[in-house]
């Protein structure tokens, strides 16, 4: 209460009519005295940050669609009450699709070779996203894929109700918070990449066009969307506009301090990672999140037997997910309470609802991308006497979660 009463009378003798790089350089200021060091300004591991890249790389890709989207609502509601939009919503409106030029690659690609350039922004390896995605695959020797686990869909989805909210100034505040710690942010993490995998600054493309060099962009972003809270905050409005944007900072800041309590706890193998899945035929594919040490069982019920499946894994459907990419090539489910799926093209059985655990799936892991598994403890399971099987197995399981949280 004192810090947030403290910040209230500084933002009472704030005035709003400072030059927006001065005001930029103010909020900036006060988050770095409310909430000191950004996290990612810590020491973190090659092993930490490559469980971090994914889902940084899938904040920054979501990003810029999340931006642009954020008007839709405004704008249907104009259209809805049949009235003319407010100079609030056009002045987000223009900040928010620079944004989205820029982090799409078009603006740099412009200010290179001015409007003749205008047909190469089709080269969508400049996409911001892109260039970090290079980056990380550069730094851990593999290609890398956005991870958009609970915690970071959580986070996005956040980001999102500020960025689209109906009220300007929460509009403004959510702008302006995440164009700030996203500076602070990057900054940080160039840094920690470049101490942990030993490579120079200049090497890292993605960072160095955000904040190196002399003149960073993320610096004039920053005062581009502060600018937008003389526009946008009423006289006398200061106090309201610094609590949504301290709301709005805390948000950015605790996803970062949640991925680094992820990525703490990846060493003892229970993490949840999102693994990939396919039948032969690539024509279904799945996702499936899970750790990386996983359990399966070897079945000896007759359906595991003529479908010739070696082992499986069982997921319980509130753990974990299962996405058909492709439904159009599952023909139906069978009948009875063991869903399983009929498929076209291969006989391949990727997963299916087994009537022991009609709330869960059983995943076939030899479907699974091996790359992601560390190690795969297989159990025989007595399929032909399953529910005397899986009433003894249920019990393990539950002394078993039972002593995880002991630990």
């Amino acid at each position: 209460m004192a810090r947030n009463q403290m910040r209230s009378s500084q933002a009472s003798h704030f005035a709003l009519d400072q030059p927006s790089r001065i005001f930029c350089e103010y909020l900036t200021a006060q988050a770095r005295a409310l909430f000191g060091p950004h996290p990612l300004a810590a020491e973190l591991s090659e092993d930490q940050l490559a469980s971090l890249l994914p889902e940084y790389l899938a904040m920054s890709q979501a990003f810029p669609y999340l931006q642009a989207g954020s008007q839709k609502d405004l704008i249907f509601d104009a259209i809805h009450h049949n009235r003319d939009l407010p100079r609030d919503i056009e002045l987000t409106s223009v900040v928010g699709n620079f944004i989205c030029w820029d982090e799409t690659g078009g603006y740099g690609r412009v200010l290179q070779g001015g409007k003749a350039a205008l047909p190469d922004i089709l080269a969508t390896e400049n996409v911001h996203s892109n260039l970090l995605r290079q980056d990380a695959s550069r730094l851990l020797g593999r290609a890398t894929q956005p991870n958009y686990s609970a915690t970071t869909k959580r986070y996005l989805h956040s980001l999102f109700a500020g960025l689209s909210s109906k009220d300007p100034v929460v509009r403004c505040a959510y702008m302006v918070a995440f164009e700030l710690h996203a500076a602070e942010m990057i900054r940080s993490l160039w840094t920690a990449l470049v101490k942990a995998f030993d490579v120079r600054f200049d090497d890292l493309v993605y960072f160095r066009s955000h904040v190196g060099g002399e003149d960073p962009a993320e610096k004039y972003r920053g005062e581009m969307t502060t600018r937008l809270i003389r526009e946008l905050v009423p006289a006398g409005s200061n106090g309201r506009f610094f609590d949504e944007f301290d709301r709005a900072y805390r948000l950015s800041l605790q996803w970062c301090r949640d991925l680094l309590r992820i990525v703490a706890l990846e060493g003892d193998g229970r993490a949840e990672i999102e693994h990939q899945g396919r039948r032969h035929c690539r024509a279904v594919k799945f996702s499936v999140r899970a750790p990386r040490e996983l359990s399966a069982v070897r079945c000896s019920c007759s359906i595991c037997q003529i479908s010739g499946v070696l082992c499986r894994a069982m997921f319980l459907s509130n753990w974990y997910e299962v996405r058909h990419c492709s439904p159009d090539a599952m023909l139906s489910l069978s009948p009875g309470t063991s869903k399983c799926p009929l498929f076209r093209v291969c006989g391949v059985e990727p997963f299916y609802r087994p009537g022991s655990n009609p709330s869960g799936f059983s995943v076939n892991v030899g479907c699974l991308d091996r790359r992601t598994t560390d190690s795969i403890r297989i159990d025989d399971f007595e399929g032909e006497h399953w529910e005397q099987a899986f009433r003894s197995m249920h019990e393990d399981m539950k002394a078993s979660l039972e002593d995880q949280a002991l630990e």
